[in-house]
């Protein structure tokens, strides 16, 4: 039985081109600065969103952490949306190792957060709060159906946020996701973040890493706080060489996911017993409702799997597909057979 995995597109495997890469990597000691493969990444993925340096990282969630913990000191707070992938997935590590305090204001269906609510949220200058230090995004928007977040949004809270003195930390594990879907260079939708995290393990396959892009002050920080959380990995070359190939040859086939992840949204809008927002489908990501009072959310997940479907479970009838390299439009029509079985 074939399986189809949409939990998530973490699940990618290497490309055979990335097999190869990894086997012939240049390697040396990234700790001393000397392997030529995780310094050459570091150099495509700062020019190719337009900042001045770059950091390799093992994860989202290190890259995530490492930037708050440069931007910000203990006891400063930050403003993120009340469905962001930090505040939501990261394991309070802003808090728990940083003694950041996160301010949380409500996400739009579409990803953003209205800008009066942000300056809303900014502390006065007053010994009893602690000190605003720096406004989170996301793009694309994972909990918000994978929005894509506009260039021209960004630039309005840069504004706002240059108002009050705020640094902007873009949390861009699928930046290029939103960058196809917009139809715009990745540099437009980074150029008003003071830094930038970038994910290589998702939509562009690469088996491990991400990358953390922003000014060389701020990456030689950087360097310090990633030594600090144990992520100096040494021969870092035969995560980076698959990532140059993520980044040289993938970034463009994302189309083709967008394109399956609305194949599949259309289909579900037409089987009774369950709901979609196709209109808010625009890159990678489906989130679904069932609603079919004969079947309960455990048998349903048990049928789809007892097929060789996998999904996520998020609780309270919701459920989410995310497409990927790997799954094809056949797939995405066998998918949808089975998912009319399941309600039936």
């Amino acid at each position: 039985m074939k399986i189809i995995d949409l939990r998530s597109d973490t699940v990618t495997l290497p490309t055979p081109a990335m097999r190869d890469a990894i086997y012939n990597a240049d390697l040396g000691d990234d700790v001393y600065g000397e392997d030529p493969s995780t310094n050459r990444i570091e150099e495509i993925a700062a020019a190719m969103v337009g900042k001045e340096d770059a950091i390799l990282v093992s994860s989202g969630t290190m890259g995530n952490l490492i930037s708050l913990l440069v931007h910000c000191r203990r006891g400063d707070e930050i403003i993120l949306g009340d469905q962001a992938h930090i505040f939501y997935y990261e394991a309070g590590g802003m808090s728990a190792l940083g003694g950041i305090i996160p301010h949380t204001v409500t996400n739009q269906n579409d990803g953003t957060m209205r800008l009066e609510d942000i300056e809303s949220a900014i502390r006065n200058d007053n010994i009893h709060y602690p000190r605003t230090r720096l406004i989170c995004l996301e793009n694309t928007h994972n909990r918000c159906n994978g929005m894509p977040i506009t260039a021209e949004y960004t630039d309005s809270v840069r504004k706002l946020a240059d108002r009050y003195g705020l640094s902007i930390h873009l949390d861009g594990a699928r930046i290029f996701n939103a960058a196809v879907a917009l139809g715009i260079p990745v540099p437009d939708l980074a150029r008003n973040a003071d830094s930038l995290s970038l994910c290589l393990s998702k939509g562009l396959s690469a088996p491990a890493g991400s990358i953390v892009c922003s000014s060389r002050e701020f990456i030689s920080e950087a360097r310090r706080v990633r030594k600090i959380l144990g992520g100096g990995m040494r021969q870092t070359g035969i995560i980076a060489a698959a990532g140059i190939v993520a980044l040289q040859e993938m970034t463009e086939r994302l189309a083709e996911d967008h394109v399956n992840a609305g194949r599949l949204a259309a289909g579900i809008a037409g089987i009774p017993g369950l709901n979609v927002d196709v209109e808010n489908v625009r890159t990678n990501i489906v989130f679904f409702h069932l609603e079919n009072n004969r079947i309960t959310e455990d048998e349903f997940m048990t049928r789809l799997e007892r097929r060789g479907v996998k999904l996520l479970h998020l609780g309270s009838f919701q459920f989410r597909m995310v497409t990927h390299y790997g799954i094809t439009g056949q797939d995405i029509d066998l998918v949808l057979d089975i998912l009319k079985d399941a309600v039936r």
